[in-house]
């Protein structure tokens, strides 16, 4: 009971004071992988991951070695290591968050089980054209939030004192990843309902390259914008299916049309996959 008041005090501090909170580094020995080690935040706010050879496999199901991979709103790295894992010490895992304190544990993660994956961390938003934004969190330990090109911002009332940078990501890589460009494979976008404006400004890389893109259908979001989250990808010739977790055995059902995207209530996840591989 004295540790349940303890770790009640922490969240609430967590939620009300800004400071940081150090990575927790964890080993977990796997059956196909051995023993592989993640860095949690030990942010009482926090959810604390496991690595485990499922969610690993997921994303083999996708990820060849040697492959580039992309994660969009990577956070302290919880899909961007399984990912990793799966483009191998020969591949390389580009991780993107601009949260200035969970991309310290990304860092963290990125520095981690050497030889067997290769993560570069970046500490830039995504946007539609090179520019400077405020990050803003709902929580005073920035544990959540987004960024917005004001200090007035629905993501809440905690503003980081300095701006952050945004990139438009095919710009970026032509520029700093020319070679790996046609080895992409896999992006992944988590940007709190920013994921279908992300797609937008890509369009051109995705035409080129065809990589499986998972995206998140924001919980707030209105019908409308779920919706055209579907239609701009479906555009592009894939098949889209909700899945229930990064899990190799999550349920996963196809979304044949853009009003199936309403069939879920709150957040969901989709993967989409171009129509010549998903019916293979």
């Amino acid at each position: 009971m004295i540790n349940y008041f303890k770790e009640s005090l922490r969240r609430k501090k967590a939620r009300r004071i800004t400071k940081e909170y150090p990575p927790k580094v964890s080993a977990f020995n796997l059956p196909e992988d051995g023993l592989i080690e993640f860095a949690n935040w030990d942010n009482p706010i926090m959810h604390q991951f496991v690595i485990t050879q499922s969610t690993i496999n997921f994303f083999r199901k996708f990820i060849s070695e040697g492959d580039l991979a992309i994660d969009i709103g990577a956070n302290i790295g919880d899909t961007t290591v399984p990912m990793s894992l799966a483009t191998g010490i020969n591949g390389i895992t580009l991780g993107f968050d601009p949260n200035p304190y969970v991309f310290k544990i990304l860092k963290k993660n990125a520095s981690l089980n050497k030889g067997k994956s290769h993560i570069t961390p970046i500490p830039f938003a995504i946007s539609t054209t090179d520019e400077e934004f405020y990050f803003i969190s709902s929580e005073a330990s920035f544990s959540n939030g987004g960024i917005s090109p004001t200090k007035e911002s629905t993501h809440g009332k905690f503003v980081y004192p300095h701006k952050i940078k945004g990139v438009n990501l095919s710009e970026f890589l032509e520029k700093n990843y020319k070679q790996w460009i046609d080895k992409l494979s896999f992006i992944k976008i988590d940007a709190e309902g920013y994921d279908k404006e992300i797609i937008k400004s890509i369009a051109n890389l995705i035409i080129k390259t065809k990589p499986v893109i998972v995206a998140e259908s924001f919980g707030n979001n209105s019908n409308d914008a779920k919706m055209e989250l579907f239609q701009v990808i479906q555009q592009h010739n894939y098949d889209i299916f909700y899945f229930g977790d990064f899990d190799m055995n999550t349920e996963i059902i196809k979304i044949k049309k853009k009003e199936e995207m309403l069939n879920w209530k709150g957040t969901i996840n989709i993967y989409a996959v171009p129509i010549n591989l998903s019916s293979k």
